[in-house]
């Protein structure tokens, strides 16, 4: 069962109520394995969209391809939301519109410049440094997607990252040098999360990507390696298509890549 929701983040949303839509209602964990494992389940149980799972710590929490996302307590994030998109048409624009909106929100949050990396991952600085990361994963009846759980996880403290990935971690506390408003944090995501899907909704699809390619631009032109049925892969990022997979050049063409690990050389420049 759910806890009582933290004094601080009860009144801050209450006070952004008319922002929020579906997403002004949370269920607040101390600790869990998993937010998107009970976001999961409750879709599963007909949970609304809208529907928010909170921890301040998680046992067993993830991200791409099966890694392991360090969750210990009191140092980050860790939301999943439940989306019940109405047309299987936007599912591949989901984690576009979530990455927008967890930029938006935090930079509203905090005064920071924030950027994106395909497929999910929210960077700052250079060379890149990674502040918070995005999973989606699908919740099915039969053989249709009924929901996406849309997993976010931001570092707020240092001590949300382990110190071998210090080179290429950050966190909020960190880029600001001055105490972090989580509160303010989770209300301004869940606010740029209502408004995005207002558009996927209003099936404005083409402003949700012309919004990813404002804040992940500085990666196109960059080296990236990924592994197909041909081997080991090299390219250039160009751009993303109005899908939101990512177009690469290589030996001469265009390809699409929607899925897998792909490897980005660090960016250094300005």
């Amino acid at each position: 069962m759910p806890d009582p929701l933290p004094a601080e983040l009860s009144r801050a949303l209450s006070a952004a109520s008319p922002r929020l839509g579906a997403f002004g209602h949370i269920q607040y964990f101390p600790e869990v394995d998993s937010t998107n494992d009970v976001a999961l389940s409750l879709a599963a149980r007909g949970a609304p969209e809208g529907t928010v799972v909170l921890a301040d710590a998680q046992r067993a929490g993830r991200g791409r391809q099966g890694r392991a996302w360090f969750s210990p307590p009191g140092a980050g994030l860790y939301l999943s939301l439940v989306l019940r998109p109405a047309s299987s048409t936007v599912l591949s624009l989901v984690t576009i519109a979530a990455g927008v909106a967890v930029v938006r929100g935090l930079s509203a949050a905090t005064g920071l410049t924030l950027e994106l990396k395909w497929p999910n991952d929210v960077v700052i600085g250079r060379p890149w440094r990674k502040i918070a990361g995005i999973l989606s994963e699908s919740a099915s009846a039969g053989s249709q997607i009924d929901a996406v759980v849309v997993g976010i996880g931001v570092n707020l403290r240092r001590s949300a990252f382990p110190p071998e990935i210090a080179d290429r971690a950050s966190a909020i506390d960190m880029e600001t040098d001055r105490p972090v408003d989580a509160a303010a944090c989770v209300v301004e995501i869940l606010a740029a999360m209502e408004s995005m899907m207002q558009q996927l909704a209003a099936g404005d699809g083409l402003a949700i990507v012309d919004a990813w390619r404002g804040h992940g631009r500085s990666g196109f032109g960059a080296v990236v390696r990924w592994q197909d049925e041909q081997g080991p892969r090299r390219g250039v990022a160009r751009d993303i298509d109005g899908t939101g997979a990512l177009v690469v050049e290589t030996d001469g063409r265009l390809e699409r890549l929607v899925a897998g690990e792909v490897q980005w050389e660090r960016l250094n420049r300005d």
